[in-house]
Formats: structure tokens, C-alpha cells, sequence
């Protein structure tokens, strides 16, 4: 076990370290990290997307200094975690050395390696999603109620960091309730236990309340504009394709505890969860938080059916992994600067994997998380350039507006760098933060609008001039514009109050 916990925990060391050195220098944070980097700013105990946890770890990064490498060590320490626990699983099953390194190779060499790399609410979804699955398999184990009050809190913590945990926590009982250890539900220490975890999510619950459900509206504005659009037979193609290097470990571990009376219920609640996924249109990555406890439970298996014979192909086992991860790289991580990669994709075929498919359903040159994550630092050099043509007289009473929550992030996260005022946005939980007695008399807007100069809003200014846009290629944000609009009327100052008024009407119900 000494030997096997130092293997575990240097694995776990290496996880962190790889990615940074697997991505290029050249690319920013993503759009949605900007997103939840700012949330940092405005701590409370929930937001119009998310939970309140991701918003903890955006200030601790502002209290480091915000540098690139603290907004990627948080996703990175919470691939180590899950990783860890599924080790930690391996291990209470009799798994060795051979099943930890088995059990390695998806978080290096598949979906997870991206996944673990961006810092968005995700991460710690998949942590809580294995940890609820590690606490009720230890109590069917050991039968201690200790287990129970792991699981109760970990649903809570998991539902701090992304709603979807209820998706795998109703699918894990339902696995529970549909085997012996439905015993579980008699258990008084369950209900104690849900409690707890029922007190620990209270107060976000309370926030949702309180402002009117607004994660309900975004999910209703998501279905309409994304999910909608998403076939079942995509998102089940889509779950060999994310795990391909890794497929016949999380399989083998699928069918293994699926016919095991002691595990049935980890491979119904597998059964389940992507039932209510498919149902809710969800998204291909949804379902990510399942796969680390089976690969766990194949991992293990694995290693006993070699354990004698058949040692000859522990080295397949290795190998193949190893050879389809590193023809899978290139969409993993961005590892090369953008048109070298594009031009990668091209002899690689990429566009035939549906890797390049953004959510407009068509193909580009670079995966929309790469694109994602180019020309915030020039559009906010551009921003700074439209400031600082004005007079000092006039930068007083000028607000940098933004359309999207990406452009407002970005612009507020280099913007210290460049001495801009804060920039506002409708967009997002933007629109939470901006003051209700905002008066605008001079703004700068960026936006990926041509012809903003042509809305009747505009007439109302003094002036209003297209100063420059985003040029960097292969940027999802290239073409976006900065506009410069001098000496607001009194008629936009009451169109301006009236939108607003209208945007935050919408999650009042």
C-alpha cells in the first residue's frame, strides 16, 4: 500500500505539471474564465450561471496577483483530487501499481487533460460527481455510517459548484434504490446526512430565491439558443470520441459493475444519468463526472485479468492509450500557436472528428476553446487607445461598455494594466453589477456590430466615430469593433435607463 500511495501521489504531482507545459505561451485565458475571474470581484453566494464556489478561487487568484498560472492551478489541483479518489477507490477494491497507472492515463491522454486546464465550474463538478460516487461505495464496503456524512456534504459542496451534480446524485440513488443496498434509505444517518448537506446549499438557495430564480431564465435562454440543437446520437458518439485513447478501460468497468451485486448501482447510476442528459439535451461534457470511478473499477479489473496470465498485454494496455492520446493531443490542448495548429488540423483530417465544430454547427479552423482564447489583450489595447484619444474632461464621464460578458472580463482583467475604468455589460451576471444610477454621457463600446453607427441609439450623441477592431487571426472575437461615442442626450440617457430596466425585468417572474 506505502509503495502504491507514493505511485498515486506523484502521479497526481505530474497531472498538475504537464498541461502547463503542454500549452503555448501565445494563448489567454478563455471567454468563460474571464467570466468567472470576475465573479472574484463581486463575491456572493450566487450568480446568474453558477454557484458561488468558482467565485472563491477567482478572489484567492486576485489575491495572488492574478497571473495566468493561478487561474490554471485551481482546475489543475482539482484533476489531481479526482484523480487521487479514484485512486483511493482502485485501491479499497485490491488494486496495485499496474491499476494506478492504468488509471492515469485518461487524465493525460483524453478529454480530462483540457478539462483540468480551464478554470470554469467544471472541474470541481467532476471532483464532487466521483467523490459522491467514492463515499456511498465505501459505505457498501464498510457499512460505517462516516461514509454517509461524506456523501451528504459532498452533494452539498457539489451543488456550490455546478447545479448539474443533481443530475448524478438523483441517478446514484436511483442506482441504490434499485439494488440490496436500497437498505441505505432506512438509514437514519442518510437523512442526517442529506440534512446537513441540505443546510450547507441553503444559502444559495436562498440567493436563487431571492433574485428570482435567475439560473432558471439561463437555462431556458441555453435550451432555446444550444441544447436544443444537440441529437441524441451525437452526444453518445461524442462520449467514445471524448474517451477514445481510454475506452475499453471505463467500458470494461461499466460491464464490470453492472453485473457485480456488490457495484450494480455505480453502473445503473451510469445508465441513468445519461438517460436525463439525453432527455435534457445536455451537452457532450455533462457527463464527464461519471467516467472517473469507472475507470477506476476497470483499471482494476484489468489488473486482476493479467495479474497470472496474459501479462504480455499489460503493454497494449499501455501502449494504446499512449499512441491514440498523442494523435489526440492537438484538440486536447493547444500546444502549437494557431496557425501552425490550424494547419496541423488540415493534414490530420481534424474536421472529420467533429472537434471543430463550434456552437453555430459548423466547422472552423481551431476548436471554439482555442478560438476562445485569443485577442482579449489586443482589444484591450484598442479600448485603451479610443480612452486615451480623449481629453481628460471628457475620460471623466466616459464608460467602457461591452456586448458580451467575454469582451467586459477581458477588458476589466488587462485593464488595470492600461488605466481604463471599469467596463460594464447587460450580459451575464454583468448585468447584475452595473449600477443602477449608471448615467452615461460619453462611452466606449465594443462590439461585434459594423454598423453600431447606424442604430437609432446613436442619434443621440454628439458624435460617434469607429476607431479600430480586432485583428488576431484565427480569434473568435476577430472582427469585433471599438467605438468611441461622444455627448449623450437626454433621449439616451432614457433609452439607455429603459433597456436596462428591461434586461433585469426578464429574471423577475
Amino acid at each position: 500500500m506505502e509503495k502504491s500511495n507514493r505511485l498515486l501521489y506523484c502521479l497526481a504531482l505530474l497531472k498538475i505539471i504537464i498541461p502547463y507545459l503542454l500549452q503555448n505561451q501565445i494563448y489567454e485565458p478563455h471567454r468563460d474564465e474571464f467570466l468567472y475571474l470576475a465573479e472574484g470581484h463581486h463575491l456572493a453566494f450566487g450568480f446568474m450561471e453558477v454557484p458561488p464556489m468558482l467565485s472563491i478561487f477567482a478572489w484567492l487568484t486576485h489575491l495572488f496577483g492574478s497571473g495566468l498560472f493561478w487561474v490554471k492551478l485551481w482546475p489543475s489541483l482539482f484533476g489531481a483530487a479526482v484523480f487521487v479518489v479514484a485512486g483511493k477507490l482502485v485501491q479499497s477494491l485490491g488494486g496495485k501499481n499496474f491499476a494506478i497507472i492504468l488509471l492515469f492515463l485518461p487524465f493525460i491522454f483524453g478529454v480530462y487533460l483540457r478539462l483540468f486546464f480551464l478554470f470554469q465550474p467544471n472541474p470541481p463538478e467532476v471532483f464532487f460527481w466521483t467523490l459522491i460516487a467514492y463515499s456511498l461505495i465505501r459505505f457498501t464496503q464498510t457499512n460505517e455510517n462516516k461514509w454517509l456524512y461524506l456523501f451528504g456534504v459532498s452533494v452539498a459542496l457539489g451543488m456550490l459548484s455546478k447545479y448539474s451534480v443533481a443530475f448524478y446524485t438523483t441517478s446514484i440513488l436511483l442506482g441504490l434504490l434499485c439494488t440490496k443496498h436500497r437498505t441505505v434509505f432506512i438509514n437514519k444517518h442518510f437523512w442526517l446526512a442529506s440534512l446537513i448537506g441540505f443546510i450547507i446549499f441553503l444559502p444559495n438557495l436562498i440567493w436563487q430565491y431571492q433574485n428570482h430564480f435567475p439560473f432558471v431564465v439561463h437555462m431556458n435562454e441555453l435550451q432555446q439558443t444550444q441544447l436544443q440543437y444537440i441529437s441524441p446520437l451525437e452526444f453518445l458518439s461524442d462520449q467514445l470520441l471524448m474517451n477514445l485513447p481510454c475506452f475499453f478501460i471505463w467500458i470494461t468497468g461499466f460491464i464490470y459493475t453492472l453485473f457485480s451485486k456488490q457495484y450494480r448501482f455505480v453502473g445503473l447510476s451510469y445508465v441513468f444519468v445519461i438517460i436525463l442528459l439525453l432527455l435534457g439535451h445536455g451537452k457532450n461534457y455533462y457527463a464527464l463526472g461519471v467516467y472517473p470511478t469507472l475507470f477506476a473499477f476497470g483499471a482494476m479489473r484489468l489488473e486482476s485479468f493479467t495479474a497470472v496470465r496474459r501479462k504480455r498485454l499489460r503493454v497494449a494496455f499501455i501502449v494504446f492509450p499512449i499512441v491514440i492520446g498523442l494523435l489526440f493531443l492537438p484538440i486536447a490542448l493547444p500546444f502549437l500557436p494557431p496557425k501552425q495548429l490550424a494547419d496541423l488540423y488540415v493534414k490530420m483530417g481534424t474536421e472529420k472528428t467533429g472537434a471543430l465544430k463550434w456552437e453555430d454547427l459548423k466547422n472552423h479552423p481551431l476548436p471554439q476553446d482555442f478560438s476562445d482564447m485569443l485577442g482579449w489583450k489586443e482589444m484591450t489595447q484598442k479600448v485603451a487607445k479610443a480612452y486615451n484619444m480623449l481629453n481628460d474632461s471628457t475620460k471623466k464621464n466616459t464608460v467602457v461598455f461591452c456586448n458580451n460578458y467575454g469582451m467586459a472580463g477581458a477588458v476589466n482583467y488587462y485593464g488595470p494594466k492600461y488605466h481604463l475604468p471599469e467596463a460594464y455589460s447587460d450580459n451575464a451576471s454583468f448585468l447584475y453589477w452595473m449600477p443602477n444610477d449608471l448615467r452615461i454621457e460619453n462611452f466606449i463600446l465594443v462590439s461585434d456590430d459594423p454598423h453600431e453607427q447606424q442604430h437609432d441609439f446613436a442619434k443621440g450623441f454628439k458624435s460617434v466615430s469607429k476607431i479600430d477592431s480586432v485583428t488576431t487571426e484565427y480569434a473568435r472575437e476577430k472582427g469585433d469593433y471599438i467605438y468611441t461615442f461622444i455627448g449623450a442626450d437626454e433621449n439616451f440617457q432614457k433609452f439607455f435607463r429603459d433597456k436596462i430596466e428591461k434586461d433585469k425585468a426578464q429574471f423577475k417572474y
